[in-house]
């Protein structure tokens, strides 16, 4: 379990084939931290990891992520945002993030008011159930709040520290991002579909 709160930017070191999947190498600040096994969110991807070795941490992609996210298309030299699973003591900010990506989305447009951003994100309709205008999103990981909704996309505001501190600003548009909808969200869209159905 996550918050969706980033704790640092670490950059893609290589993409390596391995078998029918994919070994990611990322360096990180907090690589000798980490324990063989520990859950990492990759861009919002709950991943393992599987080594560590010189200020650098090794996840495994099996094919169905690298179908599904982003992950499979990153390369050399990219920043992804990182977290690490959310500790039992620890304050919770930002919402209940599983690391499960839902959908993949498309940045449409971004735009400056004052010292913030705005992003209009485009999304898979099957998710649109799922999005509620001042609801949670997680979009490569960072909980954000939904600010503006439409049928087919949404809209975020990034204030100067999230744009600072992620990788958001490293994105273009028509640049591809790992979206999660809130988790009460789909099990509420779940217990409404069975009820339609009895």
């Amino acid at each position: 379990m996550f918050t969706g709160l980033i704790e640092s930017v670490g950059q893609v070191a290589g993409v390596d084939a391995v078998g029918d999947g994919l070994r990611l190498r990322l360096r990180t600040p907090f690589a000798d931290d980490l324990a063989l096994g520990e859950s990492v969110a990759i861009n919002g991807v709950c991943l393992t990891v599987t080594a560590v070795q010189g200020g650098e941490m090794h996840a495994d992609i099996g094919p169905e992520t690298a179908r599904v996210t982003t992950l499979g298309g990153l390369k050399p030299d990219q920043p992804v945002n990182l977290e690490r699973a959310m500790r039992a003591d620890s304050r919770f900010g930002g919402h209940f993030v599983q690391g499960h990506v839902d959908g993949v989305g498309t940045l449409e447009r971004v735009r400056t008011e004052a010292d913030a951003r705005w992003l209009t994100i485009s999304f898979p309709p099957a998710l649109a159930q799922y999005f509620v205008r001042k609801g949670s999103i997680t979009v490569d990981g960072i909980s954000l709040t939904v600010a503006g909704l439409e049928r087919d996309r949404f809209d975020v505001m990034i204030i100067s520290f999230t744009w600072a501190h992620t990788n958001l600003s490293s994105l273009g548009v028509g640049a591809t991002v790992n979206l999660e909808c809130d988790m009460v969200g789909k099990y509420v869209a779940r217990a409404a579909e069975l009820f339609r159905a009895q």
